[in-house]
């Protein structure tokens, strides 16, 4: 039951049973039509997005991949990957009723009763691979992220059908399969681009070996100014594959200035961003990038990433040929569920959790 409107969140705790124990997410506050930001979500000055850094001139590389022979497009994607850290594709071959029908899964699963999306949360989901949960670390965090999420780790086929919500299950998958491809075409790029002329079954596990999915919900907000969608982080994967709908948000920092690019949604693109996992296999040739999301006042907002990861029980570190070639590494090794602990057990803050592994 939805507490009354006056004031009602100025206890944290009653937030927290509403939100998180109760299953209803911010999609529930924002339904309670509040007028203003409950407290726990206004971010510090300084976290919150500042229209004057905003560079609207510029944008992220915009490639299209519908001759995959041209070696322009390889030089186009490894440069992209090297001095930006995201890009848009587009003539992707992910058909466009893939991408559509997992868009229209996501709303249909967050239209769900707070009762039903809570059994997949912390407390209650019957896998670790399935989470419904809200904001990015609650725990950690000092102010909250104005997001929910449903987070599906894909172990195998037999286990998505037992496991994941039926309102969803076979879009997601089915938007997982067909984004395979491109992700194979991409990594052997970014691999030759390295002078790494094979992906052997030993790098494509470290490179590709464990998917995520989430489908993020962004819900309308009273005062968006004074909070974040997603505050300023980079993704801990060696890839992001990223569809956005029509509504825009995602900021990209620019070359680590003070400066954001907003990222323009375009029509049957997707958004590819390079993951610290990326960053640390290549030696910092390739660069993962600060993104963040903000909220909105007037539109409900959806985003649904591909998080392509080594395997936990991966060892990351600089790629053998590279050292081997003479060049000093920059980064040390470490076990891959190490460094991904380390991330998730503490608030967003840009690109901290680099600083784990640099020697």
């Amino acid at each position: 039951m939805a507490p009354a409107l006056a004031d009602p969140f100025n206890d944290s705790s009653a937030l927290r049973e509403f939100v998180i124990n109760q299953g209803n997410g911010v999609k529930g506050l924002s339904e309670l039509g509040l007028t203003s930001l409950p407290k726990q979500y206004i971010q510090p000055l300084e976290e919150r997005t500042c229209m004057t850094n905003i560079v609207p001139q510029d944008s992220i590389p915009i490639i299209d991949m519908s001759n995959w022979e041209d070696p322009k497009l390889a030089k186009s994607i490894c440069d992209a990957a090297s001095k930006w850290g995201f890009f848009q594709i587009v003539n992707h071959d992910v058909p466009i009723h893939v991408l559509d029908n997992v868009k229209d899964a996501t709303y249909r699963f967050f239209r769900l009763p707070a009762e039903v999306k809570n059994k997949y949360s912390k407390d209650h989901s019957s896998s670790n691979n399935v989470r419904f949960g809200t904001s990015f670390t609650p725990q950690a965090e000092k102010a909250l992220e104005w997001k929910d999420y449903l987070s599906l780790f894909y172990v195998s086929e037999k286990e998505a059908s037992a496991l994941w919500p039926s309102v969803c299950r076979e879009q997601v998958l089915d938007y997982m399969k067909k984004s395979e491809v491109v992700i194979k075409h991409l990594l052997q790029v970014l691999m030759k681009g390295l002078n790494v002329n094979e992906i052997d079954k030993t790098k494509e596990s470290l490179l590709m070996g464990s998917m995520r999915t989430n489908l993020n919900y962004y819900p309308k907000c009273p005062n968006p100014e004074f909070t974040v969608g997603v505050g300023r982080h980079s993704d801990v994967s060696t890839l992001t594959i990223l569809l956005q709908d029509e509504i825009g948000g995602l900021f990209v920092r620019e070359n680590e200035g003070d400066n954001w690019i907003h990222v323009p949604p375009i029509k049957g693109s997707l958004v590819i961003n390079v993951g610290d996992a990326l960053q640390i296999i290549s030696n910092g040739r390739y660069k993962s990038v600060e993104h963040r999301v903000v909220a909105n006042g007037n539109n409900n907002r959806i985003s649904v990433p591909i998080f392509v990861n080594p395997r936990p029980a991966d060892m990351i570190g600089p790629l053998l040929e590279l050292i081997s070639s003479g060049e000093k590494p920059i980064y040390k090794q470490v076990l891959y569920s190490d460094y991904v602990k380390h991330f998730f057990r503490k608030a967003h803050d840009g690109k901290k959790t680099i600083g784990f592994v640099e020697l």
